[in-house]
């Protein structure tokens, strides 16, 4: 990154292709539209270039899956992309269980380890990853405890962790 803050072009470019599966992963995933995931894909990038300030230090694939799951969110919620203010700074310094997840994200790999999840795991992480629904909302709707959505949510996400880690399978 600091490559692309001195505005080198091949920093920017070996970026861009280390890291566009990822954004493009998410943004498909949440939007399910190939058009919509390219156009959020180059926004993030062009956002990116033009200011690579935004992004001060932590988890640079976490802090870039975020942007392209925020920038998504907004398209399916029918609002326009985000302003520049409102992009996030950075990623929190401590490594959450989501992060560490985004972190790791490879669309293929994500898929394949959230089909191994118990249903009542990975439903309520589809819903709210992908799907942009609060915790609250996952309780209402499935009228399971608020607290034990929570519950599978973080114990799928420790999987989800292991098996993209590679440690163990779910």
């Amino acid at each position: 990154m600091a490559l692309v803050r001195a505005r080198d072009a091949d920093a920017f470019e070996a970026l861009y292709d280390g890291y566009h599966r990822l954004v493009y992963g998410v943004a498909l995933r949440i939007l399910g539209d190939v058009p919509a995931a390219e156009d959020i894909t180059q926004g993030v990038f062009l956002k990116l270039w033009s200011s690579p300030d935004l992004y001060r230090s932590g988890n640079f694939p976490a802090w870039l899956a975020r942007v392209a799951r925020n920038r998504a969110l907004d398209v399916l919620r029918g609002k326009a992309y985000r302003s520049d203010s409102e992009l996030p700074d950075a990623v929190p310094e401590d490594d959450s269980l989501e992060d560490v997840a985004f972190a790791h994200l490879d669309a293929a790999k994500v898929r394949d380890a959230l089909a191994l999840l118990p249903p009542e795991q990975r439903d309520p992480i589809e819903q709210g990853f992908f799907g942009g629904i609060t915790h609250d909302e996952i309780a209402r709707r499935s009228g399971i405890p608020l607290g034990t959505v929570k519950t599978r949510i973080r114990s799928g996400l420790r999987k989800l962790r292991d098996a993209l880690d590679g440690a163990v399978t779910v």
